[in-house]
């Protein structure tokens, strides 16, 4: 799989993705760590900084599924990297100012966040333009190799960082890596076609095309190159609600939906309270938070190498209701954190089997995802997707700090551990998902 050549393109898209990644990398964990070193926030602080933030972008974020499907996606991950850039020099410029609050980073939060939907969106989109269906799984593996790699050697140079020039120097660096993630997609070059906008009439005539063509065993639901309706854009609210329509009338898509949502949500949830309790309570040291959390992150390399190679083998049914099981059953390990190399050690075991297990699932529900959504509905599928997950982690994330205010971090993290055991029951039953996409969703 590594070997697999996808394109000049396709590298262009994936170094764009890296530089993006590794200055994320760089400043993991920065809002919480700024909010809690230089504001002194208290657990409910921090926990709203992490809900509130993307709770306010996944509703700014809500009508940007419909715009993003109707335009070039090349310009609209550009101009998103570009808004992510700005929001986040932001910080920098007012802790150098001496005016830098805890309303500022609530706000950089939301806007950060929106603007990440609405790329990831466009990203899915432009993606399944660029590669081959029988490559997406390689490409989503890429992706997820990257990403884990960058939060391996990301944090532990960023905690360095903060020690030495202080603690918003990561966010710079965070900043500066969306403005070169956006240079970097600009370089992608070729032509994107614009998707058209058909008449009313039309739009009505292709959708009923589409209707005969499942009869016939054809292409469910896929409109012909370009002819995506103004039916659907000049109703926005509709529009708005497509992709959740989409997601929950295929049951292999809903279940796995609803699971990720909760296991995100559950996973993220514990970040706050967890720094918390490291930093404060336990007195690590920002390296040491940072090393927790980065070493780890090497088993992510092994889980989305392992990907192409566990599907073939094993079907990607097995994949989810296996390995979806084994991401969630680490997490209550986290209540047994002490002070010390004992407890450095805990969190890095339990952080290394979740991240393996992690690696391995979303490189295979990224792929299916875009195997069974009709390339005309895959910008508004992925924002309805992110939305609500975002939605769920801001809900949890802020239940999580208002019981670690109210009884304690170790409550906190003991509640979220026992309750993610329970979400491997909302995983699709066995043959709901198959090896192969159904003819009808897949793209032409």
């Amino acid at each position: 799989m590594g070997g697999k050549r996808l394109g000049r393109r396709f590298g262009w898209l994936w170094a764009a993705y890296a530089v993006s990644a590794y200055g994320s990398g760089l400043g993991f964990g920065a809002l919480p760590l700024i909010a809690v070193t230089a504001l002194h926030a208290s657990p409910g602080e921090v926990s709203a900084l992490s809900a509130t933030g993307p709770a306010v972008g996944a509703l700014i974020a809500l009508p940007l599924g419909p715009w993003v499907e109707f335009r070039r996606k090349r310009p609209v991950m550009i101009a998103m990297d570009l808004a992510r850039f700005a929001a986040m020099a932001t910080i920098p410029a007012a802790y150098a100012l001496g005016c830098l609050g805890f309303v500022q980073l609530l706000v950089v939060s939301a806007a950060v966040a929106a603007a990440k939907i609405a790329f990831n969106a466009a990203g899915g989109a432009f993606l399944k333009s660029l590669v081959r269906p029988a490559d997406l799984l390689t490409a989503n593996a890429r992706f997820e190799s990257t990403n884990w790699s960058s939060i391996a050697v990301g944090p532990p140079l960023g905690g360095a960082a903060i020690g030495l020039f202080g603690p918003v120097t990561t966010v710079l660096a965070d900043a500066l890596s969306y403005l070169l993630s956006a240079v970097g997609i600009a370089a992608i070059g070729g032509r994107e076609e614009a998707p058209q906008r058909v008449g009313r009439r039309a739009a009505g005539a292709v959708g009923a095309a589409g209707e005969r063509a499942a009869d016939a065993g054809g292409v469910a639901g896929e409109r012909p190159a370009g002819a995506v309706g103004a039916a659907d854009a000049e109703r926005p609210a509709g529009a708005v609600l497509d992709g959740w329509r989409h997601i929950l009338a295929d049951p292999g898509l809903r279940a796995l939906y609803l699971n990720n949502m909760l296991v995100s949500g559950l996973i993220m949830a514990t970040e706050p309270v967890l720094a918390v309790l490291l930093l404060r309570r336990l007195d690590f040291a920002p390296w040491q938070y940072g090393l927790a959390f980065a070493a780890p992150c090497l088993g992510g390399l092994v889980g989305s190498r392992l990907a192409q190679r566990v599907v073939t083998r094993y079907g990607r049914d097995r994949v989810f209701r296996t390995v979806g099981t084994l991401r969630a059953v680490w997490l209550i390990g986290l209540v047994l954190v002490r002070p010390g190399v004992v407890g450095l050690l805990t969190v890095m075991a339990v952080e290394l089997a979740i991240i393996v297990n992690m690696s391995l699932y979303t490189p295979v529900l990224a792929t299916y995802r875009l195997e069974r959504t009709p390339t005309h509905l895959v910008a508004r599928t992925l924002s309805a997707w992110s939305i609500g997950q975002q939605a769920a982690i801001a809900v949890l994330t802020a239940l999580g700090g208002l019981l670690a205010d109210a009884t304690g971090p170790r409550t906190a993290l003991a509640v979220a551990g026992v309750l993610v055991l329970a979400t491997p029951l909302l995983l699709p039953r066995p043959g709901r998902t198959g090896n192969r996409p159904e003819p009808s969703r897949s793209p032409a």
